[in-house]
């Protein structure tokens, strides 16, 4: 019998197909999918826009932390996580410990075609998101990378390619 395969962590943008891809690799693999922003949702009953509103980022992020902390304690899961989720330190860890983390790297272009018409996006509710998404990219992606330890492009929207890509790694990982 072949050991089980680790839990799966998605890192990345806004954008990058974290959750898309997540349910794909959730149903392919049969097990359980998570996305930890939904997660949030479910737990406050508030939506995102709605808790970044009364509480800032920083009680966002400290929420986030903690469901992180709780979702990456499951065995054998796949997990979406925020695009911010990398900010905080003991999410790093938590994920980098407790599963294989994938980065989707995805450029700019790309996330603000997929992300352009998404209200539930607090921080691109502004004048110029590709600015802001410029200037989270050059924040957060050494952190992506620091926690990743595989990156897996996703500019190509090609959702099986994607998959079978991040698979043959996370095999390889195991073997």
């Amino acid at each position: 019998m072949s050991p089980a395969l680790p839990s799966i962590f998605l890192v990345g943008p806004m954008g990058a197909g974290k959750s898309t891809l997540g349910r794909y690799l959730g149903q392919q693999l049969g097990r359980p999918f998570h996305d930890s922003d939904k997660v949030i949702v479910d737990r406050t009953g508030a939506d995102i826009p709605w808790i970044f509103d009364m509480e800032g980022e920083e009680g966002f992020r400290r929420r986030e932390e903690e469901i992180i902390e709780d979702l990456t304690r499951l065995p054998e899961i796949v997990l979406a996580t925020g695009g911010g989720a990398v900010l905080r330190e003991a999410n790093r860890r938590y994920l980098h410990e407790r599963g294989v983390v994938f980065y989707l790297w995805t450029p700019v272009d790309v996330q603000l075609a997929r992300t352009r018409h998404d209200r539930n996006r607090p921080l691109l509710q502004t004048a110029d998101p590709e600015r802001v998404l410029t200037d989270l990219m050059t924040v957060r992606d050494p952190l992506y990378r620091e926690v990743a330890h595989y990156v897996i492009p996703t500019a190509s929207g090609n959702l099986r390619k994607v998959a079978d890509q991040l698979l043959e790694c996370l095999h390889s990982h195991s073997a």
